[in-house]
């Protein structure tokens, strides 16, 4: 299944409202995502879906196999130099290849 099939499998399930608030994204950006006319980088409103509706997993250096939705909640976490694994973390997904700008 592509990753628009996904947003497609979302928006028919839960409505464009629902899906911009569970991506962050506003409703008018999942229409437009949706109508094949969406004027923004695609790839990343795609990407957050597969993070947000996937199965997919990722290779992590540090935690081995992880969800996708996983590796991007850890990319959001700051750096804390109290958890020796959250500075293993953020200086692997400084170099990873799964990391968002």
């Amino acid at each position: 299944m592509t990753t628009i099939d996904l947003l497609l499998r979302a928006v028919d399930r839960e409505g464009q409202a629902a899906v911009a608030r569970a991506t962050g994204y506003s409703a008018s950006a999942i229409s437009q995502a949706v109508r094949g006319s969406y004027g923004g980088r695609l790839e990343r409103l795609l990407y957050r879906v597969a993070e947000v509706y996937g199965d997919g997993t990722v290779r992590c250096p540090v935690m081995g196999e992880i969800p996708l939705r996983r590796c991007a909640e850890e990319q959001r976490k700051p750096a804390a130099a109290s958890s020796p694994q959250r500075l293993r973390l953020s200086r692997a997904c400084r170099e990873c290849r799964h990391r968002r700008a």
